[in-house]
C-alpha cells in the first residue's frame, strides 16, 4: 500500500473533483449476499439482481486501486440484531417496509447451513465473495438505510480527518442515496461511481430510480463519475515521475 497526501483530480459531473487520498474513504454500501447473491433476500423475493451483479467487477477494480493508493475502505452492512431490538417497533415504517422482503425469516445458505434474512452474523449479510474485505478495511453494521444513523461511521471518519467519500453499492436510490444525503449534511464531499452502483427497482421506467438518484445527487448532494476515471486518476498519481 502506498499512501500519498497529493491532491488528485477526478473527471466528474458537474465538474472535476479534487481529493486527497489520505483524507478519503471508499464507502461500500450493502454489497452483501441479501442484495447480490442467489439465495439472498432480493433473489428470494423474485427481484432481478442481474444489474447488481453486473457492477461487481468494476467495484473490485476500484477497491484494489483505492487500497494501493492508501485510501481507507469502509464496508457498510444492512442487518438487524438477532432479537430485532434495533429493527423498530412492529408498526414503524422501517419494519413494515422490510416485511414484504421476509426480513428475519429463517433460510438456508448455499452450503446448507441455517441463516436468516437481514440478520447480523449470518451468510445473508456477509459481503459477496467477490468483494471480501481485507484486514485493513473496516466493516460496520447499520440498521437503517443511512450508514450514518446510529453507527460509528461519522466518528471513524472524523478520527482520521477524512473529508471525501467515494461511493459504491446497492441500491442507488435507497441506501446509497440515503447515506450520501447524510454525508452532505455533515459536510463530506461525496463522489458516486455510477457503474459501481445499481438499482433493480424502477428499471423498466422511462427514467430509472438509479438515473433519477444520480441526477439529484449531481445537482444537489455530490458528484458523479465512473470507475475507469477514478482508477486512472489514482494510477496516474502513483506513476513514477520522469525527469
Amino acid at each position: 500500500m502506498i499512501g500519498t497526501t497529493k491532491r488528485i483530480t477526478i473527471d466528474a459531473r458537474p465538474e472535476a473533483l479534487a481529493i486527497e487520498p489520505a483524507r478519503t474513504a471508499v464507502i461500500v454500501v450493502d454489497m452483501q449476499n441479501d442484495f447480490g447473491s442467489q439465495g439472498g433476500m432480493m433473489a428470494l423475493a423474485g427481484i432481478d439482481i442481474s444489474g447488481n451483479r453486473a457492477v461487481i467487477p468494476a467495484t473490485s477494480r476500484v477497491l484494489a486501486a483505492a487500497r494501493q493508493a492508501g485510501i481507507l475502505v469502509v464496508y457498510l452492512k444492512m442487518a438487524f440484531r438477532a432479537d430485532l431490538s434495533d429493527a423498530g417497533a412492529p408498526d414503524t415504517p422501517n419494519w413494515l417496509k422490510h416485511l414484504p422482503l421476509r426480513a428475519a425469516k429463517e433460510t438456508t445458505s448455499p452450503d446448507g447451513t441455517a441463516s436468516r434474512i437481514l440478520i447480523r452474523d449470518t451468510w445473508n449479510t456477509d459481503i459477496v465473495p467477490e468483494l471480501q474485505p481485507e484486514p485493513a478495511d473496516l466493516v460496520l453494521y447499520k440498521h437503517r438505510y443511512s450508514g450514518f444513523y446510529e453507527t460509528d461511521l461519522d466518528k471513524v471518519l472524523q478520527s482520521r480527518a477524512i473529508n471525501g467519500l467515494i461511493f459504491t453499492g446497492w441500491t442507488t436510490s435507497v441506501c446509497v442515496e440515503s447515506t450520501v444525503r447524510d454525508a452532505m449534511f455533515r459536510d463530506y464531499r461525496s463522489l458516486i461511481l455510477e457503474d459501481c452502483t445499481a438499482e433493480p427497482l424502477g428499471k423498466g421506467m422511462s427514467r430509472s430510480n438509479h438515473e433519477a438518484s444520480l441526477l439529484a445527487i449531481q445537482i444537489l448532494f455530490g458528484w458523479i463519475s465512473e470507475s475507469a476515471k477514478f482508477v486512472a486518476a489514482l494510477e496516474k498519481s502513483l506513476a513514477p515521475v520522469r525527469v
